[in-house]
């Protein structure tokens, strides 16, 4: 399989269902002139036209508006935002709209909308554009969340993530955009709620999902130089949640360890803690241990800011703590 970057495995998945289904299209703030800010959509305006890769003036609350409002209707939008941060001006019609017009109409209406842009730290962009959206909208009954966390699930994620009728929030990390993987050329699906085990081991499981899981894997092969046997599982799809597997890892590993980049207090990993407690208490033999971004916001100095975020060493020394 060919080796592709993150930002061409997600341009591969929207080019591929705008050829399969006319009623896809694209909008956002410089999807379309500038190909996009992270040049996901790059060439796409030359092939596709306006009508169907649209620019759209700095109005998050507008174009979400109005791509809800299309989905309703029977089209099938992918609203960019260049900053989850930036979903918060639009938070009204997601979360009061998007997320609840298929119940308030008793199924009259669906919302086959796709939400995806950048989530979390990037380089110095500080505490406006840094923050992690998926415990704040993980709250919210309704919304299908995703984080990919390399090419090939993002393509297969995203071409999933296209194709339902639900309102889905597919969060990428701009860091991650570079990053290289093999992608299949002919057309793959990924089902959407399924975990996948990365790394076999015996010893303790290790949960986590986007940007993190680079650094879970990293620790990992560290740890096994030492012998310690790390079974990492890479959740994929944050809600709904692939319980099952992650039980299925702890009941055989007794330990886990569940890392995030969101903050620590009412996160995603407080959630996964709290259903393995309900789960699997009996198999436990050591407390749930969590790794995640301090409770601060995010600085722009460097040294603050890789303090602040979780990264091997922390990652390697909670699966320490929790194996004593």
């Amino acid at each position: 399989m060919p080796e592709i970057e993150m930002r061409e495995a997600l341009r591969q998945a929207i080019d591929e269902e705008m050829t399969r289904d006319e009623k896809v299209f694209v909008l956002g703030e410089e999807v379309a002139e500038y190909n996009g800010a992270y040049k996901i959509t790059k060439g796409m305006l030359e092939k596709w036209g306006p009508e169907r890769i649209c620019d759209t003036p700095i109005t998050e609350a507008g174009f979400s508006g109005l791509a809800i409002g299309a989905a309703m209707t029977g089209l099938r939008p992918i609203v960019e935002f260049m900053s989850f941060n930036f979903s918060f001006v639009a938070a009204d019609q997601l979360i009061s709209n998007a997320s609840k017009m298929y119940y308030m109409s008793n199924g009259r209406f669906q919302v086959p909308i796709v939400f995806r842009g950048c989530n979390g730290a990037a380089a110095q962009v500080s505490c406006q554009h840094s923050h992690c959206v998926e415990a704040l909208y993980g709250n919210i009954p309704g919304f299908i969340i995703i984080a990919p966390s390399n090419p090939y699930d993002a393509k297969g994620l995203l071409k999933a993530a296209i194709r339902d009728n639900n309102p889905v929030l597919f969060l990428e990390s701009e860091l991650q955009y570079g990053n290289k993987g093999e992608v299949p050329e002919g057309e793959y699906l990924i089902e959407i709620g399924k975990g996948k085990i990365v790394r076999e081991g015996s010893d303790i499981t290790l949960v986590s999902y986007s940007r993190m899981m680079d650094f879970c894997i990293e620790a990992a092969a560290h740890l096994a130089k030492e012998g310690i046997k790390v079974e990492v599982i890479d959740i994929r799809t944050v809600k709904p949640l692939d319980m099952p597997m992650i039980a299925t890892s702890v009941k055989k590993t007794n330990r886990c360890v569940v890392v995030e980049e969101g903050h620590l207090f009412a996160g995603i990993g407080s959630e996964i803690g709290f259903q393995i407690m309900e789960h699997c208490f009996d198999f436990l033999d050591a407390p749930v241990k969590r790794v995640c971004q301090r409770e601060t916001p995010m600085p722009y100095a460097k040294n603050l800011e890789a303090e602040t975020m979780p990264n091997r060493r922390r990652i390697i020394d909670a699966i320490r703590e929790t194996m004593k």
